[in-house]
């Protein structure tokens, strides 16, 4: 992967996890959100930066599908002969 596409995938998603954090943190207390792991006592900034990690990840999966979706015929052919190609 070239570096723009990574800057196309990286750069949207962490502004979209930034404004995703603000709008669901914004209605849930991150003091009483149910916590899977019941011996662990994580603060409201492990919690926002936890939060923030998950929501970035998300956000850079489903840029990079969709990356993935807008490439054309000729560059999916071309890598499938270059795959081809180095396989012989």
């Amino acid at each position: 992967m070239d570096k723009r596409r990574l800057i196309w995938i990286l750069w949207p998603s962490f502004v979209v996890a930034g404004v995703a954090e603000v709008l669901f943190f914004t209605v849930f207390d991150p003091t009483e959100l149910p916590i899977p792991w019941k011996g662990a006592s994580l603060s409201r900034l492990d919690v926002y930066s936890v939060g923030f990690l998950l929501f970035w990840i998300f956000a850079a999966a489903s840029s990079a599908f969709t990356c993935f979706l807008q490439r054309g015929a000729k560059e999916i052919n071309r890598a499938r002969k270059e795959n081809r190609n180095a396989a012989s």
